[in-house]
């Protein structure tokens, strides 16, 4: 059973749904005790990283996480919900994040060519580099939607995409997955992503 972190912020019941689709039970909740009764947990996120960060925190939510995928329960952050998963991000500021992936956020203006579009919106082909998450999609494309992505992730890097420079796509680390893309607006790429994090 798969555990949707409900902090306010995320894609929430589209998610569940494709979930379901690839014939896994799913909730979404933000009640801890709910929570930590599920087989895996996944972090959804849109938007701002300080105002996401600032809900998990008020919440109590980023601590049950961090104590979950120590615990070794497999997670899955989702595009903001991926950037949470790291040390910092430089969005509007300097903003820490959950520390569970090394590297910080940042963002694409003054590191893409200029006469890309920011944000980097629409389909890409992912690159695999390492990890069980992705190994049967490597070539395959996938839809993205953000104006800031992860470096430093070192031997966390998973997957990445070309928008000008090589993007971080994806990162696995141990029980820890995140993807910057969205796998439930994939396809049946996304969905096939989905099926194999739920038998990770």
């Amino acid at each position: 059973m798969v555990g949707i972190v409900d902090y306010g912020v995320g894609n929430l019941f589209s998610l569940a749904s494709s979930i379901r689709a690839v014939g896994q039970e799913a909730f979404v909740s933000h009640d801890p005790r709910l929570l930590s009764q599920a087989d895996r947990l996944i972090l959804p996120g849109v938007g701002a990283f300080q105002d996401a960060a600032e809900k998990l925190r008020a919440s109590g939510l980023d601590s049950f996480v961090c104590a979950q995928a120590a615990a070794g329960k497999p997670l899955l952050g989702i595009c903001l919900g991926m950037q949470l998963l790291f040390q910092e991000s430089q969005e509007y500021g300097c903003h820490k994040g959950l520390g569970l992936i090394p590297g910080q956020v940042v963002s694409m203006e003054g590191r893409i060519p200029p006469e890309l579009k920011i944000p980097h919106m629409g389909w890409n082909r992912l690159e695999v580099r390492r990890g069980r998450l992705l190994k049967a999609v490597d070539g395959e494309y996938v839809y993205f939607v953000h104006s800031y992505y992860a470096q430093g992730c070192g031997d966390s890097l998973a997957a990445v995409a070309d928008y000008g420079i090589p993007i971080t796509a994806a990162v696995e680390q141990g029980n820890v997955f995140g993807c910057q893309f969205h796998p439930e607006k994939s396809g049946q790429v996304g969905l096939s992503i989905l099926k194999t994090f739920c038998e990770c």
